[in-house]
C-alpha cells in the first residue's frame, strides 16, 4: 500500500539581502583623496600673486622714470607745432628740434643771468645795510611798545641760542644731501631732455610704429587723438603764457610805484616763476620782491607781500579759471578739480599736465558722444525765465 502523496507547503519568501558597507579605513581614504584640480589650481593662484607682486615692484621702481617720460611727452607735443612749421619749410626734424631746445635754452639762461648781475649789488647793499634795518625796526618798537630793546643784546642772545647751534650742526651735516639733491635734479633734467628731443624729433616715426600695429580704424583714432593732444597742450601754454604777463605787468606797476629798484626784471621773474613752477611757484616768485622791497622800506615789502597775497586770490579764483576755460575749453569746476586730482596723484608735475591731459581726454570722448536736439518741451523749459508758482491760500 502505497503512503498518501504530501502536499507542498507555500514557503515565505526571503528578504533580500542588504549589501556589506566598505570597512570604515577604506571610506575614510576616498573621503580624503585630494581632487585632481586643487594642485594647479594652488600654482595658478601663487603664480598670479608672485607675478603680481614682481610687477607692483618694478612699478615702484621705475615710477620716477615714467613720470619723466611723462613730462618729456607733454613737453614734445608743446614744441611739435613749432618744428612742424620748420619741418614743413625744408628743414630736417632733427635740426627743427634742436633749434627749439637752443633757443629755450639760450633765453632761460641769458634771463637768469641778466637777473643775477642786476641783483648781485642789491643783494650786497642788503647784506650791509642790514644792521641799520634792523636798528630802525627795534627803534619803531621800543617807540610803540615802550620797551628798551637793543640790537648788541639781541644779536648775543642768537648768537648764544641753542637752535642756532643746531642749526649749523644740521647744516653742515646735511651738505651731501644737497650735493646729491642737486646732481639728482641735473639728471633728472637731463633725462626729460633726451626723451622729449626724441619725442618731438621721431613724432612721425613714432606714430607710424605705433598705427602699425594697430587696424585701419584704430589708426585714424590714434591719429586724431595726437592732434588734439598737441592742440591742447599748446592752447594750455598760450593760457599760461598769457597769465604770466598779466601777473608781470601787474608786478612791475606795484614795484614802479613803490620805487622798488630792478622793477622789470623782478615782473619778468615773479610772470614766469609763478606760471611754470607748479606748487610752490607763486611763493617763490614773490619771495624775492618782498627782499628787494624790504631794503627801501620795510613797509614796503609788506605792501608788496600783501600785494602777492590778494593777486594771487584774483588769479586762482577769478584769471585762471577764465582764461583755461577759454583755451582749452573745459570748465572752470572741471579745471580746478583736474589740478587738485593731478596734484594728489602726481604732485607738482601732475598739477602741470592735469589740465592738457583732461582736455585732450574730454574733446577725445567727445567725438564719440552723440549729441540729440532738444525737444520743444526741453527748448522752452532752458530758455524761458522760471516763473513764480502763487499757492492758493488754506482757508
Amino acid at each position: 500500500m502505497t503512503p498518501p502523496e504530501r502536499v507542498a507547503e507555500p514557503t515565505a519568501p526571503v528578504p533580500p539581502v542588504p549589501p556589506t558597507p566598505p570597512p570604515s579605513g577604506a571610506a575614510d581614504a576616498a573621503d580624503a583623496r585630494m581632487p585632481r584640480w586643487l594642485p594647479r589650481a594652488v600654482i595658478l593662484v601663487l603664480a598670479l600673486v608672485a607675478c603680481f607682486q614682481l610687477g607692483s615692484w618694478a612699478f615702484h621702481q621705475l615710477i620716477g622714470l615714467l613720470v619723466n617720460i611723462l613730462i618729456a611727452f607733454f613737453l614734445a607735443l608743446a614744441i611739435e607745432p613749432a618744428v612742424a612749421r620748420m619741418a614743413a619749410a625744408g628743414m630736417r626734424r632733427g635740426l627743427a628740434t634742436f633749434v627749439m631746445f637752443l633757443a629755450v635754452f639760450v633765453v632761460t639762461a641769458g634771463f637768469l643771468a641778466l637777473l643775477g648781475s642786476l641783483l648781485a649789488g642789491q643783494i650786497v647793499a642788503m647784506v650791509e645795510g642790514f644792521p641799520g634795518y634792523i636798528d630802525a625796526v627795534i627803534k619803531a618798537i621800543n617807540s610803540t611798545f615802550h620797551t628798551e630793546l637793543s640790537r648788541l643784546e639781541i644779536q648775543e642772545s642768537v648768537l648764544r641760542s641753542d637752535w642756532l647751534r643746531k642749526y649749523v650742526q644740521n647744516s653742515a651735516s646735511g651738505v651731501l644731501d644737497v650735493s646729491a639733491t642737486v646732481l639728482g635734479g641735473l639728471f633728472k633734467l637731463l633725462t626729460i631732455g633726451l626723451f622729449s628731443f626724441y619725442f618731438a624729433a621721431d613724432g612721425p616715426r613714432l606714430r607710424r610704429a605705433l598705427c602699425s600695429v594697430l587696424p585701419p580704424a584704430k589708426q585714424a583714432e590714434v591719429l586724431r587723438a595726437w592732434e588734439i593732444a598737441v592742440a591742447k597742450t599748446g592752447g594750455y601754454l598760450y593760457s599760461r603764457g598769457l597769465m604770466a604777463f598779466i601777473s608781470g605787468v601787474a608786478t612791475y606797476i606795484v614795484l614802479a610805484v613803490l620805487g622798488v629798484p630792478y622793477a622789470p626784471a623782478l615782473a619778468v621773474w615773479v610772470g614766469l616763476v609763478s606760471q611754470f613752477v607748479p606748487t610752490i611757484g607763486t611763493y617763490l616768485a614773490g619771495a624775492l620782491p618782498v627782499l628787494l622791497a624790504f631794503t627801501v622800506d620795510p613797509w614796503y615789502a609788506l605792501y608788496v607781500l600783501g600785494f602777492v597775497v590778494i593777486y594771487q586770490q584774483f588769479e586762482n579764483y577769478v584769471l585762471q579759471p577764465k582764461l583755461t576755460s577759454k583755451t582749452v575749453d573745459i570748465h572752470p569746476a572741471v579745471a580746478f578739480g583736474s589740478v587738485i586730482a593731478g596734484t594728489a596723484l602726481l604732485g607738482a608735475v601732475g598739477a602741470l599736465i592735469a589740465i592738457p591731459a583732461v582736455a585732450t581726454l574730454q574733446s577725445f570722448l567727445g567725438a564719440y558722444v552723440k549729441r540729440y536736439e532738444l525737444t520743444r518741451d526741453a527748448e522752452s523749459s532752458t530758455s524761458r525765465r522760471r516763473r513764480r508758482v502763487r499757492l492758493p491760500r488754506l482757508r
